[in-house]
């Protein structure tokens, strides 16, 4: 993977700040939508997307359309980087890569895209969804419209995941920024409403939700794919984009149940198995569009 170093600053950096007290996590493997889970405490982390967007939807009014949210400057950027901070480097640059390609996207469809930020954290920092920590794992909060990441989970993704490289540290970027989009386009107040009205599919519609993110994921890396430039992520080969699904399979809820717990309950899956995360990511990559994206509309995603 070749990238370097944005012009563009998207990332708000609290790494070393801290951060407690407030409204507490909510969930045990991401607190907003799509966190990548994490074995936490014998579990397999994850969420019910019905208990979030539904409190969100109540206290605030939804997550945001395509027309709505944040405009202009994402707020909270900060003014510069370390130039020697490499890993605040990487992230902004991806960060930057993909929400350009979105923003296209979305002109191009005749939308706004809500530009946002990634926050950087070390240990414990608050969110519009609650306290994030290090135990939370990636994710997006819709409240606020920010991605939050703890760097360690890289280090996290390598050495127990078995999913090392920088493009699998760029898809897991890219997948939260699918939740973001999937936010501004309306899917998630779409599919809270019907989690609310059938609870029993809840974790259906969740691993759907999950799966169109890794999607997303996908059309973005093929846009680096087939169309290398001189700016932020430039170019990926095909070791990048197996380390990106090698990422994908390594958080499926059924290689996570079974390192945490030895077993596997498919019943309490919220994200999707190894194989599907992995087809989904497929499914965006070799197809281009968010056409190649419908994960809702199959039997079986």
């Amino acid at each position: 993977m070749r990238w370097r170093p944005s012009g563009s600053i998207q990332v708000e950096d609290r790494r070393g700040a801290g951060g407690g007290g407030g409204l507490g996590g909510l969930g045990t493997g991401g607190l907003g939508s799509g966190g990548i889970p994490i074995p936490v405490g014998g579990g397999i982390g994850g969420i019910v997307l019905l208990i979030i967007i539904v409190v969100v939807l109540n206290l605030f009014g939804g997550g945001g359309g395509a027309s709505g949210g944040l405009t202009g400057a994402p707020g909270g950027a900060i003014a510069s980087l370390d130039p020697k901070d490499n890993e605040g480097q990487f992230v902004n640059a991806v960060t930057v890569d993909v929400q350009t390609f979105w923003g296209e996207e979305f002109s191009a469809a005749g939308k706004s895209y809500p530009q946002t930020v990634t926050v950087l954290f070390t240990d414990q920092t608050q969110s519009g969804c609650g306290t994030a920590s290090s135990a939370t794992g990636p994710f997006y909060c819709p409240v606020d419209q920010k991605v939050y990441l703890d760097t360690a989970f890289f280090d996290e993704l390598s050495a127990r995941f078995g999913a090392p490289g920088d493009f699998a540290q760029a898809y897991v970027i890219a997948h939260e920024f699918g939740h973001h989009v999937q936010d501004a386009l309306g899917t998630m107040d779409q599919v809270a409403s019907e989690q609310q009205s059938n609870p029993g599919s809840a974790n259906e519609l969740s691993i759907r939700l999950e799966l169109q993110a890794d999607c997303y994921a996908g059309v973005w890396a093929h846009s680096v794919w087939t169309s290398p430039d001189q700016a932020n992520v430039e170019s990926i080969t095909d070791q990048d984009v197996k380390d990106a699904i090698n990422a994908a399979e390594a958080v499926g809820d059924d290689r996570i149940q079974e390192q945490a717990t030895g077993t596997i309950d498919k019943e309490s899956w919220t994200h999707g198995s190894a194989d599907q995360r992995a087809k989904w990511f497929n499914s965006g990559f070799k197809g281009g569009t968010t056409d190649s994206c419908d994960t809702f509309t199959p039997a079986t995603p």
